[in-house]
C-alpha cells in the first residue's frame, strides 16, 4: 500500500535522504522546506511526482498551522519531524531570542504539527511518528546546552505519546542520530571532525543514508510491535 509520508526539514542532508528513501520504498512524500528552494527543485527533478514540495517556516505558529490546513485533506500515514538548527555558544551568551526561535523550531514545531495531524490517523486505527533527536538530547554537549535540551525534549515527548495513542494503533519513536556527514556538521574543522570519528566505535561518520535507512524500518510493519524508543544511529558512539 502506498503511504503519504511529510517529511519536514526537507532540504537538509537527512531530510533529502528520508525523502529518496521513503519515495523508493513506493511511497508518496510531502517534502517541507523552508530557506534552500534550489535544493528542493533539484531533489524534485530526481524523485519526479512521487515528491511534493512545500515552503513552510516552522519558527512561525502560524505557518505550521497552514502546512497541516495543507496536508490535512488527505492526511499522512507517516510524519518525521526531522526539521530542526543547531545552536553553538556558551550557556549564559546564548541570545535569548535565539534560543526561543531554536526551541520553537526543534521542539514546539514537532509538537504543534503532530498535535494537528494526530486525529486522521487515530480514526484509522493506525500511523507512524518519527521525532529525530540527537545524540546530545541523550547526553548533552557542551556550547550546545540550548540545543542538547531541544532535543531531549523531543525524547521525552515521544515516550509520552507514545503511551497516549497507542491504543489507538499509532506509533511514535524516535532517532537520535550521531556524528552524521551533514551540511551542518561541514562547520566544524578538521580536527574536530577527527576527534569525534577517533571516538566513534564503527570509526566513520555517518551518513544521512543510514538515517534514513533507520527511519524506513521504524516506518515498516516489520517494527510494527516498536513504539516508545529511540533508536540511536550513532556508531556506538552513545
Amino acid at each position: 500500500m502506498q503511504r503519504r509520508v511529510l517529511v519536514t526539514g526537507a532540504s537538509g542532508g537527512i531530510g533529502q535522504a528520508l525523502c529518496r528513501a521513503f519515495v523508493q520504498n513506493g511511497d508518496c512524500v510531502i517534502g517541507q522546506f523552508h530557506k534552500n528552494g534550489a535544493a528542493m527543485a533539484a531533489l524534485k527533478s530526481q524523485l519526479g511526482d512521487a515528491l511534493t514540495t512545500v515552503s513552510a517556516d516552522l519558527s512561525s505558529p502560524s505557518q505550521i498551522e497552514t502546512l497541516a490546513d495543507f496536508v490535512l485533506p488527505q492526511g499522512v500515514d507517516v510524519l518525521i519531524n526531522n526539521a530542526g538548527q543547531a545552536l553553538f555558544g556558551v550557556f549564559q551568551c546564548v541570545n535569548a531570542a535565539d534560543a526561543d526561535r531554536l526551541f520553537q523550531l526543534n521542539t514546539q514545531a514537532a509538537l504543534r504539527l503532530s498535535q494537528r495531524l494526530l486525529p486522521p490517523m487515530i480514526a484509522r486505527k493506525r500511523g507512524c511518528i518519527l521525532n529525530v533527536s540527537s545524540m546530545w538530547g541523550r547526553v548533552g554537549a557542551s556550547c550546545e546546552v540550548h540545543y542538547s535540551a531541544s532535543k531531549a525534549a523531543l525524547i521525552g515527548f515521544t515516550k509520552a505519546l507514545a503511551k497516549e495513542v497507542g491504543p489507538s494503533g499509532v506509533r511514535v519513536n524516535c532517532l537520535a542520530p550521531g556524528f552524521i556527514d551533514t551540511p551542518m556538521n561541514a562547520l566544524l574543522d578538521d580536527a574536530a571532525r577527527q576527534a569525534v570519528i577517533d571516538e566513534t566505535p564503527l570509526c566513520r561518520a555517518g551518513t544521512p543514508e543510514d538515517v534514513a535507512a533507520a527511519a524506513l524500518f521504524l516506518a515498516s510493519d516489520s517494527a510494527g510491535f516498536i513504539t516508545g524508543q529511540v533508536l540511536g544511529v550513532d556508531g556506538g558512539l552513545v
